[in-house]
């Protein structure tokens, strides 16, 4: 088998190039991201014509009083909280595309729109998932979670972005971590998904032991993927088994150790010789963010850039009875072809098969053979980094570092209290 660890790292000579690569590909992604939103989420109007998704908040970050419109920050809070907030999706848009607004509160005829922001305790939020989900045909329950460098608003706008352009009737879950929201927070991110394993597997033990929820489907993407399997291998190994309502768990662009991901899987299984629970890996070898996450964990395959057809990963991948969607060959706006997850032929494709009540890996025409699962192409590494001049300014002081949060001490919220 084909040694994927650190001690089959590339030469002196090939690290060198990489660690060239690296810097210029990490100063194109901090440039793009200088005029990233911030603050955004301040109530508004909505169009006319304008479409509403109610998403329901869990969270361990940290409720923030200052700046307005940021709502939750970047540190770690004490509990969970708990929100619902609704999304305005302007008329005229691309399937697929996020409309930030300009400057708060935006503009309901072309940008997304928070309409709603409704702070809640435990017994409020029970309260409400309930009578959502009970209105829900097949009482089907989605729960989404983020990646690293993510800030509140993008994961709630992001996430309103899927569940309307899939076009299926789901009750929406956001579990939102404490990402840093900066590309420099990539230590800092993985120890925060690391600090909120519990508190999402008490999220999923309890709307999985809700009577009223029918299935439950996970989308997770890039490190919120590391988050979800760790959770979902704590849980197995707990219970002997991962609850039956847990349908479908989508793995997009996971950052993930293959190693790591072969002993999660293993483990997962371990209680039970049949697993209900489908997953399909979401993989594109061009994913420039999964490269220079790569060079920094010292040059190992992250599973959501890793290809399928080759040893050892087939057999792997086989042998843990997960289904691979490549998507290599999709075209992406993101200049780091992290985010094909959400563009609009994909999260199509998946509604289509999460409303028909068919697993990802049903063998049916749909997202698997629309795709192409295991296809072949050339592997994208993080030389394949395509830099430009940089001319976007690079806001030096970070915005999320002057929050001001709330102190949570006295009023954190478990769900088993």
């Amino acid at each position: 088998m084909a040694r994927t660890g650190a001690n089959s790292g590339p030469t002196a000579a090939r690290r060198t190039r990489l660690l060239v690569a690296f810097a210029l590909a990490l100063a194109t992604i901090v440039a793009g991201c200088s005029s990233r939103p911030y603050g955004d989420l301040v109530v508004g109007a909505s169009a006319p014509a304008a479409s509403t998704v109610d998403i329901l908040v869990a969270t361990t970050r940290a409720p923030v009083v200052e700046p307005p419109g940021v709502i939750f920050g970047g540190a770690r809070g004490k509990g969970l909280e708990f929100a619902q907030i609704g999304v305005s999706i302007p008329p005229m848009r691309r399937v697929g595309d996020v409309q930030w607004p300009s400057r708060a509160p935006g503009d309901p005829e072309r940008d997304f729109v928070a309409t709603n922001i409704d702070l809640m305790d435990l017994a409020r939020a029970k309260t409400t998932f309930n009578a959502m989900v009970k209105r829900t045909p097949g009482h089907r329950v989605l729960i989404f979670v983020h990646g690293y460098n993510t800030r509140f608003e993008e994961a709630v706008y992001r996430f309103a972005q899927i569940v309307h352009d899939a076009g299926v009737d789901v009750t929406p879950i956001l579990f939102t971590w404490p990402s840093g929201g900066s590309v420099f927070d990539y230590v800092y991110d993985r120890d925060s998904a690391m600090f909120s394993r519990d508190a999402f597997e008490t999220l999923l033990q309890a709307v999985t032991d809700n009577p009223n929820v029918g299935s439950v489907s996970i989308l997770a993407h890039s490190m919120g993927n590391y988050l979800t399997v760790e959770t979902l291998r704590q849980m197995a190994i707990r219970d002997r088994g991962l609850p039956k309502k847990i349908q479908e768990v989508m793995l997009a662009s996971p950052d993930i150790d293959v190693d790591v991901f072969r002993r999660q899987i293993a483990e997962i299984d371990a209680g039970k010789s049949t697993r209900t629970a489908a997953f399909t890996l979401f993989v594109s070898r061009d994913d420039k963010a999964l490269g220079i996450s790569s060079f920094l964990a010292r040059d190992t395959t992250r599973l959501g850039a890793l290809d399928p057809t080759q040893q050892p990963y087939s057999t792997m991948l086989a042998e843990a009875r997960v289904r691979v969607v490549d998507l290599t060959y999709v075209h992406s706006d993101d200049i780091t072809n992290h985010s094909k997850f959400a563009s609009g032929e994909v999260v199509t494709a998946i509604g289509a098969r999460l409303a028909q009540g068919q697993a990802l890996t049903d063998a049916k025409p749909g997202l698997v053979e629309t795709f192409g699962a295991i296809t072949k192409g050339a592997v994208g590494t993080v030389t394949d980094v395509a830099v430009g001049t940089v001319t976007a300014p690079v806001r030096l002081t970070d915005p999320t570092r002057n929050e001001r949060s709330v102190d949570t001490a006295s009023q954190a919220v478990k769900l088993d209290q």
